[in-house]
């Protein structure tokens, strides 16, 4: 019998349009079924975008998973479950949108690729991960 690893991941999770706690439940809901173990999820936390000008303030949050998923199909599946739900991708700015998942911490794995930066590169400077990363109970570096 092949012995399977568990990998700890951080999903970092934020909505601005529609009914977002409701959008939220569904993206965690779908993460559980087709991505692994949703062990922890932070309290949802409240801020306004940042990167592009709107008037709809976004749901935010972190959670923890654990993952038979390599990271680039975890990607992939992330995104698969951001199209389920609605989101579509206009253009490469920022923009609204009703879900979307960004993987932050993948176990302690650095991987620096045009689609996936691990850790994700701007994480550190965004509070509205930070704030819901650090109420996780999380061994993970959390930089400030």
């Amino acid at each position: 019998m092949e012995m399977r690893t568990s990998n700890r991941v951080v999903i970092a999770f934020g909505s601005n349009l529609g009914n977002r706690e409701k959008t939220i439940a569904k993206a965690i809901d779908l993460i559980n079924q087709e991505c692994g173990k949703v062990s922890q999820v932070s309290p949802f936390f409240k801020s306004f975008p940042i990167g592009f000008d709107s008037n709809n303030e976004f749901l935010n949050g972190c959670l923890l998973l654990h993952t038979d998923l390599p990271p680039e199909q975890l990607l992939k599946a992330l995104q698969n479950i951001e199209q389920k739900l609605g989101r579509t991708r206009k253009s490469s700015t920022y923009e609204d949108r009703c879900i979307d998942l960004d993987i932050i911490f993948y176990e302690s794995l650095i991987l620096n690729k045009p689609n996936l930066q691990i850790p994700h590169p701007r994480y550190h400077e965004r509070p509205f991960v930070i704030q819901p990363l650090k109420s996780l109970n999380l061994d993970f570096v959390i930089l400030e």
